[in-house]
């Protein structure tokens, strides 16, 4: 009783392989896109930006950054129960979001090869960059172990289409998102270091910057393709995908709330700062961002974390199946209810506070 306690088991599909973690609309999804599409783009608008961006991606700051040291040399097993449970959590999702980048940057740099050279590099460099932080993360998760066949990821996961648009309002929020998320827990540690539980937090603020890196280059594209930006289709698709970006992020990590405690945390302190500072980010080429600095838009959130936690209780009881499907109606009603009103709660408008200050 105590060992299984102390090491959380996990579905294993080979000694020390993995199962992945099931699909769900929370976990981090895997993209394609229609390659034509991009390859006919014009980003004469904005070509300047993006050469420069490419001669920063060229430099490779990080290139002698990912090197594990004498630090990881150690037994982990002191970092035992949920605190390990919800590590190799984080350490699995992280990965598997890194490796999904790499995924569709790689592909996307094989196809736009012949037809735009300058996008393809770039492209290829990003998922140069993508694959060593998920090469380091799935090392760092063999240290509890455990690793993912990153192969057999590849082939076993379904794969969402959305049209180029879209994947750069994605993908430019999963990097900027993701360049707040590593910075303020590195700030954090840097300050308390007593609360470093793992040698991987070092390596952050280097890390981020890759991130960084990463989401200006989809601002300067998105900025050289005026059209996905300033009209009211734009408008609303922006905060469509700012709510999915936030939302998802929210619901994840208050639900591993203990895993930021371990780190000297409050989940959900950490997650209103990066929203914020995110949507910050967006407001420098979205047209629109959210007003989350309103208490109600982390109240109807915090109502969708109390419906899963009522809807998992139901998974987990003995009820028939059937009877499952109806006590859950009124959760899932109540989530869509939720995340509605946060949609069209009345965005900033940025075109218009910039015309103001022009």
């Amino acid at each position: 009783m105590v060992d299984s306690l102390k090491k959380p088991s996990f579905e294993e599909m080979r000694p020390g392989v993995k199962v992945p973690s099931k699909e769900t609309i929370l976990t981090p999804r895997f993209y394609t896109t229609d390659f034509d599409e991009m390859a006919k783009m014009d980003i004469s608008a904005n070509e300047d930006e993006l050469r420069a961006i490419l001669e920063e991606f060229r430099v490779d700051y990080n290139r002698h950054h990912f090197v594990r040291d004498a630090e990881f040399e150690q037994s982990w097993d002191h970092i035992d129960g949920e605190t390990r449970q919800l590590f190799i959590e984080f350490l699995e999702r992280s990965c598997t979001a890194e490796f999904s980048g790499f995924l569709l940057y790689k592909e996307l740099s094989r196809k736009l090869k012949d037809k735009s050279p300058l996008l393809a590099e770039c492209f290829a460099l990003m998922s140069r960059d993508e694959a060593r932080h998920a090469g380091f993360l799935n090392k760092a998760m063999s240290d509890f172990n455990l690793q993912l066949d990153l192969g057999f990821l590849t082939k076993s996961r379904s794969y969402t289409f959305f049209k180029p648009k879209f994947i750069f309002y994605a993908t430019y929020l999963s990097e900027k998102i993701g360049y707040w998320r590593y910075i303020t827990i590195f700030r954090h540690l840097e300050a308390h270091p007593e609360d470093r539980i793992y040698p991987i937090f070092r390596f952050f603020e280097n890390w981020c910057q890759d991130e960084n890196r990463h989401g200006d280059f989809f601002d300067a594209i998105m900025r050289a393709q005026p059209q996905f930006l300033n009209d009211w289709r734009a408008k609303l698709w922006c905060r469509f995908f700012l709510l999915s970006v936030f939302a998802t992020m929210y619901l994840n990590d208050i639900q591993r709330s203990g895993f930021y405690r371990a780190l000297g945390l409050d989940a959900r302190e950490y997650d209103i700062h990066v929203i914020k500072k995110t949507n910050e980010s967006a407001g420098k080429v979205f047209p629109v961002i959210l007003d989350v600095s309103q208490p109600e838009f982390y109240d109807r959130l915090d109502i969708c974390i109390r419906n899963n936690e009522k809807l998992a209780a139901i998974v987990n009881s003995n009820t028939p199946k059937p009877l499952q499907l109806l006590q859950k109606l009124p959760y899932y009603a109540s989530n869509a209810w939720q995340l509605t009103r946060l949609y069209f709660m009345k965005p900033i408008d940025v075109t218009s506070i910039q015309g103001a200050a022009r």
